[in-house]
C-alpha cells in the first residue's frame, strides 16, 4: 500500500496518501515501525491485517518521481502491479469523498502517472481520497 504525495511537505491537500497511511499505521498498531527502507528511498512498515502481510510504503521523493520508489518497492519485495494499491489525492473529488478505482488511466494525476511508467503497466488499484478544488 503506497501513500503518495510529496515528502516532507505532511499537512498538505496533495499529501493526502501519506496522511491515510499514517492513520493506517496507528490502526494497525505498527506506527512505531516506519523505517528509512534506502534501496527503495521510502519509509516502510511491515504490518497484518485480516491475514495478509502488508508492506506500507511512504516514497521519500516528490510526488512525480513516486514511481520509483514504488517500482523499486515492487522489485525488492517481489510485487506485481496487481498486488500495489495506490493511495492518492484526487482534485475531481469533492473533499473528503473517496473512490476506488482498478487500473486504468492516471486521469492526469502525476504521482500515478510516475507509477505507472515507472512498473510499466497500470493495473494498480487506486484509492481515490477527495480533496476539492482551491
Amino acid at each position: 500500500v503506497a501513500g503518495l504525495g510529496n515528502y516532507g511537505m505532511r499537512g498538505t491537500r496533495h499529501s493526502v496518501g501519506m496522511e491515510v497511511l499514517d492513520r493506517l499505521a496507528r490502526q494497525l498498531a505498527v506506527a512505531e515501525g516506519w523505517r528509512v527502507d534506502k534501496r527503495c528511498c521510502a519509509d516502510v512498515a511491515l504490518a497484518t491485517a485480516h491475514g495478509l502481510e502488508l508492506l506500507l510504503l511512504k516514497p521519500r521523493r516528490f510526488m512525480n518521481l513516486n514511481g520509483l520508489s514504488v517500482a523499486s518497492a515492487a522489485e525488492i519485495y517481489s510485487l506485481g502491479p496487481e498486488d500495489i494499491y495506490l493511495v492518492h489525492d484526487d482534485l475531481d473529488k469533492a473533499l473528503g469523498k473517496v473512490a476506488i478505482k482498478l487500473g486504468g488511466s492516471a486521469r492526469g494525476h502525476n504521482g500515478v502517472q510516475s507509477c505507472i511508467s515507472a512498473l510499466h503497466s497500470n493495473e494498480m488499484t487506486r484509492l481515490r481520497i477527495g480533496i476539492g478544488r482551491p
